[in-house]
């Protein structure tokens, strides 16, 4: 299938169905990420609370798992969110933000990424290095508080490897975008350096790609579709805006005006 024409039907899906997309992510990119999936046409929930986590999961059509702002309570919920969604088959997105940066975060990778695989992993360059070195699937690397200290380009064998391992689809944002499956290794060119100075498009991204999964059931078609869908609206934003601020704001209006 043509992309464009792929990424049509997913977006018109979405329009559609309005999927709920259950969000556990972090205090910094609620807002910005419930923006973007009204925008494209989900319905977005945040709901961290391990006393209701696993029923929100049982109702959305896709969940997102995001790392940014840890704390044991959010990891008890993230535990049972995932758990219930892999029982019920809602496909589950996965964002190790800051990977790599400290013990505990890499603890907490490995034992969800153990317990409950996800379908999508998407993180950038040097946050998909940590997460497969902590599975012995390569060298250590150290993050950047949250910031890559690794191109996308150089994380692709790491992708390759992790991808195998937990047999699901990985995502390496950075000027290029890859999305890993197995042994495929598909491309994504659009994008604009705008998006590396405002905080959380890569928690959109995750975001985005749950409300792909939550409408097509092939993990890779809809993660592509998502990233592709990021880096067109990006740089249409980019050539409307005059800098970070009216990018923000630009880039929800590409969102909900896009035509493939």
């Amino acid at each position: 299938m043509e992309r464009n024409e792929s990424l049509r039907r997913d977006v018109a899906a979405i329009r559609e169905r309005s999927p709920l997309v259950h969000n556990i992510t972090n205090f910094v990119v609620m807002n910005n990420t419930a923006n973007a999936l009204l925008a494209l046409g989900a319905s977005p929930v945040m709901a961290h609370a391990r006393e209701e986590a696993a029923d929100m999961a049982r109702l959305a059509r896709a969940l997102v798992v995001n790392l940014g702002t840890l704390s044991p309570q959010w990891v008890e919920g993230m535990e049972l969110a995932m758990r219930t969604a892999r029982e019920a088959g809602i496909p589950v997105v996965y964002d190790p933000v800051g990977a790599g940066a400290t013990p505990y975060r890499d603890e907490v990778n490995a034992k969800l990424l153990r317990e409950a695989p996800p379908a999508i992993v998407r993180g950038n360059g040097s946050e998909i290095m940590a997460v497969a070195a902590g599975f012995g699937l390569g060298a250590a690397v150290r993050t950047k508080g949250v910031d890559s200290t690794a191109g996308s380009d150089a994380a692709i064998e790491a992708a390759a490897a992790l991808s195998e391992f937990l047999k699901a689809v990985v995502v390496v944002s950075g000027p290029t975008d890859y999305v890993v499956h197995g042994n495929e290794v598909m491309e994504n060119g659009y994008g604009t350096p705008m998006m590396t100075r405002v905080t959380g498009m890569g928690c959109t991204a995750s975001a985005l790609c749950g409300a792909f999964a939550a409408v097509n059931g092939d993990p890779a078609e809809a993660a592509l579709n998502a990233m592709a869908l990021m880096g067109i609206c990006g740089e249409r934003a980019a050539a409307a805006s005059a800098g970070p601020g009216s990018f923000q704001t630009a880039f929800l209006d590409a969102l909900y005006a896009f035509e493939a």
